[in-house]
């Protein structure tokens, strides 16, 4: 089973979540988060001033899938929340050791 991380702009969720759902994944959490890579932040005028946001708004997602899916669902992350200018975001896959459904006692995959 992998981990997949991915931190993408607010407004592609919904683009990659029914990305995600053709592709075959079924479960997903999202988080709202903040953060900057390296555009460092912008500029944004508000009542005729100017001033800097250091923080960006970003959306982070968690997504538990057999290996095999893995391939599937980092590609349907990529082409549904690419805008092809910066700020796009980051997908990373970790190792997940075990997966246990606190309802049932399932563990591994059939936890998910």
């Amino acid at each position: 089973m992998k981990l997949i991380l991915a931190i993408v702009k607010p407004f592609k969720l919904d683009a990659v979540r029914e990305a995600l759902t053709a592709a075959g994944v079924e479960a997903m959490t999202a988080s709202e988060v903040k953060g900057f890579g390296r555009q460092k932040g912008q500029t944004e005028i508000y009542r005729g001033a100017e001033y800097e946001v250091n923080f960006l708004p970003k959306v982070r997602l968690e997504i538990i899938v057999d290996d095999e899916q893995v391939d599937a669902a980092c590609t349907a992350i990529r082409e549904s929340a690419i805008t092809e200018k910066i700020g796009d975001g980051k997908i990373f896959v970790l190792n997940v050791e075990e997966a246990i459904r606190i309802r049932t006692g399932e563990t591994g995959s059939a936890a998910l």
